[in-house]
């Protein structure tokens, strides 16, 4: 039986990145984060501009710029249930898919995995678990039709 998964998708962001969210649909969305989830969740994705973005970023994590994805991860212990909000910063994903010669969805999926894998307490701090948690992602986007996001495109 697949987890169960609440969700919630904000996108103020949509007024200045239509293309984002057309691309974007509810429905995919759940799609990416159930590939990811490995019990019950109620989460809440937002995607948002570059100020919101940086303001995030600077208030929670004190780095003054816009950054990816970030994940606020609400669960206290291991049998609380995966609670959390992921924060994807649309210019930023953009601009790295561009850069990186990745299609747009195919970086969008790779981030909302990596956040839903953070709200369940995977981390990359250490090596030996940035390994795990590249390993996880790795084969979560292949079982979703993506090529391994660690793997640069010729």
């Amino acid at each position: 039986m697949s987890p169960r998964l609440t969700l919630s998708v904000q996108f103020p962001a949509a007024k200045t990145y239509p293309s984002h969210k057309a691309a974007l649909p509810r429905a995919t969305v759940a799609r990416w984060i159930k590939a990811a989830l490995f019990a019950d969740a109620e989460l809440t994705v937002r995607f948002v501009d570059e100020d919101e973005g940086r303001v995030l970023n600077r208030t929670y994590r004190q780095k003054d710029y816009a950054t990816n994805v970030l994940t606020f991860a609400y669960a206290e212990s291991e049998d609380d249930p995966v609670t959390g909000d992921l924060i994807l910063c649309c210019p930023v994903v953009e601009r790295e898919a561009t850069e990186q010669g990745k299609p747009l969805a195919a970086h969008y999926a790779h981030l909302i995995v990596h956040g839903t894998l953070h709200a369940q307490g995977y981390d990359h701090e250490v090596e030996s678990e940035a390994q795990e948690m590249e390993s996880i992602e790795t084969d979560i986007m292949q079982s979703l039709g993506f090529p391994d996001p660690y793997v640069p495109l010729t």
